[in-house]
């Protein structure tokens, strides 16, 4: 399909991944606060878009639940000691959403559970984009040299408002005024840019 070659999102063809934003790697991961920030924006946007979500946690009994940040009440959280997010929990929520082959994905950490929870994703056909602004590791080399393998792998690197905005496609959308809510503030600062 043209639109997986060209990386354009169709909302009834998406879903969004959040991976292991946990209590526990809040004092080590760069820019944590501003990663569940925009983390939180594309999981009500999904809310709001009636987008299916799959949420993972790295050893939980170790390393704590999703942060209170994140609401993702009535949502199954899947628990996993595998870095991909792909375990037996969420290759059976795949196969219920068998017309979903597009995943946006945010979480932790971008050189270990992101970067192979998109090759995996990759090796099975689906088309992934990973939203740069709401993905961190405890090193900006470990994110940035992730971002890069990952880019060269095939996914689509994006930020949570050109996905946002790529899903409405038309500010005639019925549901945009909810959407542009969640974007009238500019996404904040994770350091991806350098500043001089």
């Amino acid at each position: 399909m043209a639109f997986g070659r060209l990386g354009k999102l169709v909302l009834n063809n998406s879903m969004l991944f959040l991976c292991d934003m946990q209590e526990k790697f809040r004092p080590s991961i760069q820019y944590f606060s501003q990663i569940v920030e925009v983390s939180s924006r594309m999981l009500n946007a999904a809310k709001i878009l009636e987008m299916p979500v799959i949420v993972t946690e790295q050893y939980p009994k170790g390393l704590g639940h999703t942060v209170p940040e994140l609401d993702v009440t009535g949502i199954k959280v899947c628990p996993k000691t595998r870095f991909s997010m792909l375990i037996p929990d969420v290759e059976s929520q795949l196969k219920e959403n068998t017309d979903r082959k597009t995943i946006l994905l945010c979480g932790i950490e971008t050189q270990a559970c992101i970067q192979q929870t998109v090759l995996d994703l990759l090796e099975k056909d689906y088309h992934v984009h990973v939203i740069v602004d709401a993905c961190s590791s405890r090193t900006m080399v470990d994110r940035m040299y992730a971002f890069d393998r990952m880019k060269e792998a095939g996914a689509f690197l994006t930020t949570s408002e050109s996905a946002l905005l790529g899903l409405c496609k038309d500010a005639a959308h019925p549901k945009f005024k909810q959407i542009q809510r969640l974007i009238a503030q500019p996404a904040p600062d994770s350091g991806l840019l350098m500043h001089k």
